[in-house]
């Protein structure tokens, strides 16, 4: 159960920092914008990988 609660926690965490990061710094250029996003899922996937899926 802790395991799911973690999961969820990780997700929402990085869904926050996906949406604060487009409001507050890359809201005009698209481009950019993407490749951010795409930077910090797969940053998170391989921490999630490497650290948490041990849990």
């Amino acid at each position: 159960m802790a395991n799911k609660l973690v999961d969820i926690v990780y997700i929402i965490l990085f869904i926050g920092l996906i949406v604060f990061l487009d409001f507050t710094y890359l809201s005009h250029d698209f481009w950019i914008r993407l490749i951010v996003n795409i930077l910090i899922v797969l940053v998170a996937l391989v921490f999630y990988i490497l650290f948490l899926n041990k849990l």
